[in-house]
């Protein structure tokens, strides 16, 4: 069984080695896109997606902090909320909407999905995987809400409130009707395990990458 290499540069790594999932997006976005990026924290992702492929970028995020780090930045960064303010949004509007480590914090997540796919040509989603082996280690030896480096925070004070697996989001997916164009589940060394079957990924994956369209 053979692996990728890690997706993550030293730069990344050391800046946030629970963000590898970014530069994995980066990749299968289009040069010259127009994209949306939801909850989009600091601009980290619309920096490196306007710096290396050029694209039209827009960005939604909750907190007024984040927002006033992505305009310092020079980027397009309104405030929002992903569960209320995507309706507003028309149909296709984006060749890529993204969802990135947010959507196991909205209130709705099929509902935000739904939209996703209703502005977005495609939509790319990455989310902590609660299916790892060291989550369900320490649910089961443990006996308390797992704590890692993709899920740190501890359970009275997380933001996460619709946790889920790799098997649970494509089941949604599935149910949904959504076409899943690609999924890559990373490990904490940012390596892809594309060559793994699903349960494995499930097992391994620290978090995962979804590429899907109608």
């Amino acid at each position: 069984m053979t692996m990728d290499a890690p997706v993550n540069p030293p730069a990344l790594r050391s800046a946030d080695t629970a963000r590898v999932d970014l530069l994995l997006i980066a990749e299968m976005i289009a040069p010259g896109s127009r994209v949306l990026d939801i909850g989009c924290g600091d601009g980290t992702l619309l920096r490196i997606l306007s710096e290396k492929h050029g694209v039209d970028g827009r960005g939604i995020e909750l907190s007024q902090a984040g927002v006033n780090q992505c305009v310092a930045r020079g980027l397009s960064v309104i405030q929002g909320d992903a569960d209320t303010d995507l309706a507003y949004y028309p149909d296709m509007a984006f060749d890529y909407a993204i969802l990135s480590r947010t959507i196991q914090a909205t209130r709705n997540p099929r509902h935000v999905l739904e939209q996703l796919l209703r502005i977005g040509k495609r939509v790319v989603v990455s989310f902590p995987n609660f299916g790892h082996w060291s989550v369900r280690a320490q649910l089961m030896f443990g006996g308390h809400m797992p704590q890692t480096d993709t899920l740190p925070e501890t359970w009275y004070n997380t933001p996460n409130i619709h946790l889920c697996t790799i098997k649970d989001f494509l089941a949604l997916c599935e149910d949904m009707g959504a076409k899943v164009e690609r999924v890559v589940a990373l490990n904490a060394n940012g390596t892809k395990l594309v060559s793994m079957p699903l349960s494995a990924q499930n097992l391994f994956g620290e978090q995962a990458v979804f590429l899907l369209s109608r």
